[in-house]
């Protein structure tokens, strides 16, 4: 699999705007939009929208190559897509009520959906960071995950969950 490259995520972000798909950043790149600038390689994009946006996001996902790439874990509402250069997208899918309540789909608090970062200077919505924060700490976490929990605990004055406390003065 290939990286996916801040240019990438920018250009990805921007073909769904111009498309009317609302996009939340969230993973890897969720947390350095936070920051406000890469701090790793990543892997893939994660990305959360509204179910009722899965078709049109398919459509554009395939004109632009992308296939589904099975995984064990996939749902119809977390499941992942791929494009010929290994690129890859992780799709999460949510749907609220009128009143804010979750429907269906991955459970996102509504407030979590609130953040907002940049990605190569652009402007991009994404996980708020005490959320990050929070998701983060629902599973085991390893290097990778303590760094980013770190910096955003740092960033903006949060504190570290008990469950990363074991990686302080490694």
């Amino acid at each position: 699999m290939n990286a996916m490259k801040a240019e990438d995520v920018v250009e990805f972000i921007q073909r769904m705007e111009e498309n009317d798909i609302d996009v939340v950043v969230d993973g890897g790149w969720g947390v350095d939009a936070l920051l406000g600038h890469q701090t790793r390689q990543h892997d893939d994009l994660d990305i959360a929208i509204q179910h009722q946006d899965l078709p049109r996001l398919s459509e554009l996902m395939s004109a632009r190559c992308y296939s589904h790439f099975p995984t064990p874990s996939e749902t119809e509402f977390n499941f992942t897509l791929v494009d010929a250069e290994g690129r890859r997208v992780d799709v999460h899918t949510y749907t609220f009520d009128s009143d804010g309540k979750l429907v269906e789909g991955i459970e996102y608090p509504i407030e979590s959906l609130a953040g907002s970062g940049t990605i190569n200077g652009y402007s991009v919505r994404c996980i708020t960071a005490e959320w990050m924060v929070k998701f983060h700490a629902q599973y085991e976490p390893d290097e990778t995950d303590f760094r980013d929990v770190l910096a955003l605990c740092t960033r903006f004055g949060l504190a570290l969950p008990e469950t990363y406390r074991k990686f302080v003065g490694k």
